[in-house]
């Protein structure tokens, strides 16, 4: 059996602001790195055979603060960067919402057909995300391993790997910092537990976010 954790990166100044991300290089804000280490720390007694990282910085310190306590490599992927928000990125939630109104509802009502203009569409991240984690698995046969990336990108992650499609991309609540794990084997996927942050509750002052 392979056992799949998909954590999301730790928090951003831009998460905060409810700024577009996607592949702006933002790393993580103090609260963040905080977060990161604390999931290092949770995840510390586990063993873990491969960790895989989207190349953007806050992805790259959550995964290396998984990695510290253990000899075990980050292996950097393209696969996993985030979204490709095209015009959208940098600009804050209420900008969207008020220069792509009619776009903007879309994304909320049916966001599997829309494409960001400059960006990519969410059938885009399944298909260059799901082939990658699957080939992973494989060639891992047993174990365990860790997939760090982003809201968007784990959250279609997520739906795929229940069946569920990219409509149900709203159906998804994934917080700064949460994890979600899958047990793989006699040919199924099964969800074993989803958007854990229960390793921040205890401290006071790191609140998670689903932007």
């Amino acid at each position: 059996m392979v056992e799949i954790i998909l954590a999301r990166h730790g928090e951003t100044d831009w998460n905060t602001g409810e700024i577009f991300r996607g592949r702006a290089d933002v790393g993580l804000n103090e609260t963040g790195l905080r977060q990161a280490e604390l999931l290092g720390d949770y995840l510390s007694g586990e063993k873990i055979d491969f960790i895989y990282s989207s190349p953007l910085k806050r992805a790259v310190q959550t995964a290396e603060a998984i990695a510290q306590p253990r000899a075990v490599d980050v292996n950097i992927v393209q696969s996993l960067i985030d979204f490709d928000y095209g015009e959208w990125q940098g600009l804050s939630h209420r900008e969207v919402k008020e220069k792509y109104p009619e776009l903007y509802q879309d994304w909320r009502d049916t966001p599997e057909q829309v494409r960001i203009p400059g960006g990519e569409s969410l059938e885009e991240v399944r298909s260059r995300v799901m082939p990658f984690v699957e080939d992973a698995v494989m060639r891992c046969g047993e174990g365990k391993i860790v997939f760090v990336s982003h809201r968007v990108v784990n959250k279609v992650l997520i739906c795929n790997l229940l069946g569920l499609g990219n409509a149900h991309f709203w159906n998804i609540r994934l917080d700064t910092g949460g994890i979600t794990r899958f047990n793989c084997g006699d040919g199924r996927v099964v969800l074993a537990s989803h958007n854990d942050t229960s390793y921040l509750k205890s401290v006071e002052g790191i609140p998670s976010s689903d932007f």
